[in-house]
């Protein structure tokens, strides 16, 4: 395939992977890396060398992290039981496969479920609930500046002369 294909997939990629960062049924930074990892292929990793793929890879694990913890962590920090922290991060595996709202709704539904079951208490598992939804939307934001500094290096490294 020529050069010029392999660029215009690879931006194809990395615009699909910075929609990922807000439309949850996308996996963000790992089809980010992708595509910066082939523009560093086709160049010989003459400007984006292995160093900073492994800093973009490092950020891209990040990110996936944070998807995943980010409920969880929310639901933590309202003061919700062990039970209810492993229900939100149960809720958000499920709600993967729900689209945007099961990602929003799984760990909320999990750790309301969790801190019900952990304190039969309605107010304090509202609390979890809410909690999980807020850690998911402030996850979301960590995500997208992730995306962002990922672009950055991205760019800089890509616009420098090779050598």
């Amino acid at each position: 395939m020529a050069p010029d294909l392999w660029y215009a997939l690879a931006t194809v990629l990395i615009l699909a992977g910075l929609a990922g960062t807000v439309l949850p049924v996308i996996p963000g930074a790992p089809l980010m890396f992708l595509g910066m990892a082939v523009v560093a292929w086709v160049d010989g990793f003459q400007r984006i060398g292995w160093i900073t793929l492994a800093v973009l890879a490092g950020l891209t694990a990040l990110s996936v992290v944070t998807d995943f913890a980010a409920g969880a962590l929310g639901a933590k920090g309202s003061g919700a039981s062990r039970i209810a922290f492993l229900g939100a991060a149960l809720g958000a595996l499920v709600g993967v496969f729900f689209g945007p709202f099961g990602l929003i709704l799984g760990p909320l539904v999990g750790a309301l479920l969790g801190e019900l079951i952990a304190s039969q208490d309605v107010e304090r598992a509202a609390r979890a609930g809410v909690g999980a939804a807020i850690g998911f939307v402030l996850g979301s934001v960590v995500k997208l500046v992730i995306a962002f500094v990922m672009l950055g290096i991205f760019a800089l490294r890509l616009w420098q002369a090779p050598g």
